[in-house]
């Protein structure tokens, strides 16, 4: 983990002061001055005291909101499902052999995009901060939902659906991670699974709703409906009150920040969360599959009178349970690696997806989407925590942000190629196979991280070890001097 830095807290007297791990440290102490460097205390010096977290308070008002966020950008995202079928009935025609390729690409392209612009989103939350960045994004959002519902064809939606609506809930989406580190510290992995499990929530009931609405208003109306959702979520980014001490700002006379400050390189200096970005996004080109393509799947094989909703309300229900459990387990189960963690949901999540072709009847269906939803909130609810972790409190930020942004190829690559492979071969059996070998290499990969992390101590710890000598010798050579001249001045002699 990665030390941050004091910032001053513009003409004030006091430093907030960063420490790694993660986040700010919890006591508020004054800092203690160290002699060693032979220089002597300073009375007048400003007092350096630590960043608090409330651990509460307004934090409890920021979780919610964040929550409401998750839900409802998440929420909609992960129906889409139920979307797609609708879309393949307006918009298809029995002639049209890539129907589900082009179909499938609305709701991929909507999903990465969420991710794409996340080291963009990153930067402009350094800039602006989350309050401004929240509600921007959720009033574009809602602009590009809104758009969509008088869409009468299935090329515009790329455009309003998969572009505009989904950069609004980029904005809007990782200013609501970014934000409760001001607020938590000790309970952040607890935290962090209430906010994820937000989707879950809404996971399990917008089908239902989305399914009736479509019966019986239409999609136009439909999308109209899901309107509010994003315009409740703009009001929401108004809780967004910043606690963490600010970067510092542009210097008088330049118009833009200096290069350094809007792209942050000291994220890169870890191997450990080199290692991580590129590892998640391996394993994720099977992982919105199911998402997708799982409720024609369930047409095809069981028929159209089958009750497929219920398969999301499982994995909804299940993945709220996981992201709760494992956030208590992160947070309060000593010797417990979150990076483990995650390489386990990974491979269950691959072992499962790859189970799903072998289930001949409906209910074996039901138990491979609960324990995907158990293991898959097991991966959302960890991404922050993670994060803090490897890179420190400051550089969370962009740190995130780049991860989101490499997750946006595998996202918008993984639907569209099954949807290809079930228009040539005639079954989706091959897509759901081939999908779940990526998450079991990417999980593996992942591994290496604790083992990089744990070599990286070891150094620092070494590299102290050989500077104390060095340091113990200063100081016994500066106290010999001091005696030597004092006794000199007493007329005793030197030698």
């Amino acid at each position: 983990m990665t030390e941050g830095s004091s910032v001053s807290g513009g003409d004030a007297a006091v430093q907030d002061e960063v420490t790694g791990g993660g986040a700010p440290v919890e006591e508020k102490t004054p800092e203690k001055k160290e002699n060693g460097d032979g220089k002597e205390p300073n009375a007048s010096a400003p007092e350096e005291v630590r960043f608090v977290h409330p651990e509460g308070g307004w934090g409890w008002v920021v979780m919610l909101s964040a929550m409401w966020c998750n839900g409802s950008v998440f929420g909609i995202q992960n129906a889409y499902g139920i979307l797609f079928i609708h879309l393949l009935r307006e918009f298809g025609s029995e002639e049209d052999k890539d129907l589900r390729f082009k179909t499938a690409w609305v709701g991929s392209l909507s999903m990465g995009m969420i991710f794409f612009c996340s080291p963009i989103v990153s930067v402009v939350t350094d800039i602006l901060g989350c309050r401004v960045t929240a509600v921007g994004g959720a009033a574009v959002g809602l602009i590009g939902l809104l758009a969509s519902s008088f869409v009468t064809s299935l090329g515009p939606m790329y455009f309003t659906y998969g572009v505009v609506f989904a950069c609004g809930c980029s904005f809007a989406y990782q200013p609501s991670l970014v934000i409760l580190g001001h607020y938590f510290n000790k309970r952040l992995g607890l935290v962090n699974g209430i906010v994820t499990a937000g989707s879950s929530i809404f996971t399990i009931t917008l089908p239902f709703v989305l399914s009736i609405l479509l019966e019986n208003v239409g999609r136009q109306n439909t999308m109209r409906v899901l309107c509010i959702l994003m315009f409740v979520l703009m009001l929401a980014g108004f809780t967004y009150k910043p606690l963490l001490p600010t970067k510092p700002k542009t210097p008088t006379g330049k118009v833009c920040p200096p290069l350094n400050q809007v792209f942050n390189v000291n994220i890169w200096k870890s191997l450990g969360y080199r290692i991580w970005a590129f590892g998640i996004p391996a394993a994720l080109y099977g992982y919105f599959v199911p998402y997708v393509h799982l409720m024609t799947y369930v047409e095809e094989r069981f028929g159209q009178d089958v009750n497929k909703e219920v398969l999301l309300m499982c994995i909804g229900i299940t993945s709220f349970v996981g992201r709760l459990i494992f956030g208590v387990v992160a947070d309060y189960v000593k010797g417990v690696n979150k990076v483990y963690l995650q390489v386990t949901s990974f491979l269950v999540i691959g072992l499962m997806s790859q189970m799903i072709p072998l289930c001949n009847i409906f209910g074996g269906l039901i138990a491979v989407c609960l324990l995907m939803g158990i293991f898959d909130g097991c991966f959302i609810c960890l991404m922050a925590p993670i994060a803090f972790e490897l890179v420190g409190a400051n550089d969370v930020s962009q740190a995130i942000g780049f991860l989101l942004g490499l997750m946006s190829v595998p996202m918008v690559v993984g639907p569209p190629i099954a949807g290809f492979l079930r228009d040539r071969l005639g079954s989706y059996d091959v897509a759901f196979y081939l999908a779940g070998i990526p998450p079991m290499v990417g999980g593996a990969l992942l591994c290496l991280i604790p083992w990089v992390e744990a070599r990286r101590k070891r150094r620092e710890k070494a590299a102290a070890l050989k500077g104390e000598p060095d340091v113990n010798q200063s100081m016994l050579e500066s106290q010999n001097l001091q005696v030597d001249l004092k006794n000199s001045k007493n007329g005793e002699s030197v030698l």
